[in-house]
Formats: C-alpha cells, sequence, structure tokens
C-alpha cells in the first residue's frame, strides 16, 4: 500500500507543492505579513519536513513544536483558515489525489490548537 508521501509523488512531487504554497502565502494579502521577516528557505524546509513526516515519508521534522514556532504571533482563527485554503487551492491546482487533499487538510485541523486558540471565521 502507498502512503501518501509516495501518492502526491514523492519528494518531488512534494517539494512542487511546498514550494507553490509558500508563493502563495508569502505574497498573500491576508496573511503574507506574518512573513515579512521570515527566512523563506527555511520556512520551505520546515514546511516541507513537516509534511513528510505526516504523509508518511522518510523525513524526519527537525523544527521547533507547532506552538513554539506560533507562539510570537497572535494567529487568529480567520488566519488559520486562510493558510488551510490556500493549500488547499494548491493541492487541487497540483493535482493530488483526493484522500490525500482530505487526509492533510483533516491534520491541519488537529493543529489549530497549537496555532491559536481562536475559532475559524465561519459564519453561523
Amino acid at each position: 500500500m502507498n502512503t501518501d508521501f509516495e501518492l502526491i509523488g514523492g519528494e518531488e512531487g512534494l517539494r512542487s507543492v511546498i514550494r507553490e504554497f509558500i508563493d502563495k502565502i508569502f505574497s498573500d494579502v491576508m496573511i503574507g505579513f506574518f512573513f515579512r521577516r521570515v527566512n523563506r528557505e527555511r520556512l520551505e524546509e520546515m514546511e516541507f519536513q513537516h509534511a513528510a513526516a505526516h504523509l508518511g515519508g522518510p523525513i524526519t521534522y527537525t523544527g521547533r513544536s507547532m506552538r513554539e514556532a506560533h507562539k510570537a504571533h497572535r494567529v487568529m482563527g480567520g488566519h488559520f483558515e486562510r493558510r488551510k485554503k490556500i493549500l488547499s487551492n494548491v493541492l487541487v491546482r497540483q493535482g493530488v489525489d483526493e484522500g490525500v487533499r482530505e487526509r492533510w487538510l483533516l491534520h491541519l485541523e488537529t493543529l489549530r490548537p497549537e496555532v491559536t486558540d481562536l475559532p475559524g471565521s465561519e459564519c453561523i
């Protein structure tokens, strides 16, 4: 049985997704300001490692915990949702398997309490 890492195209496929994703978040009008002082290459590598480890790749994540990495920022629920939407759009645009997309986005939701204690921007 193939891992999600293999289904996404292994290292080459995942790096392509992450590169486009980083391009989009850095230039985004709603969340791009969070990345003004961030080392782009380091963030890209940490995003790759984190995603690869989650997707079942032979990669170890060497970065800080999500809580530690985000504690200096006031990430609101809408910011979290925007980042998730950008990733979703990139995954669709790159033709990533629907099951992989769904599992990846569900995994992100499990990280929400580590990034923000605020709910999303859904209208109820």
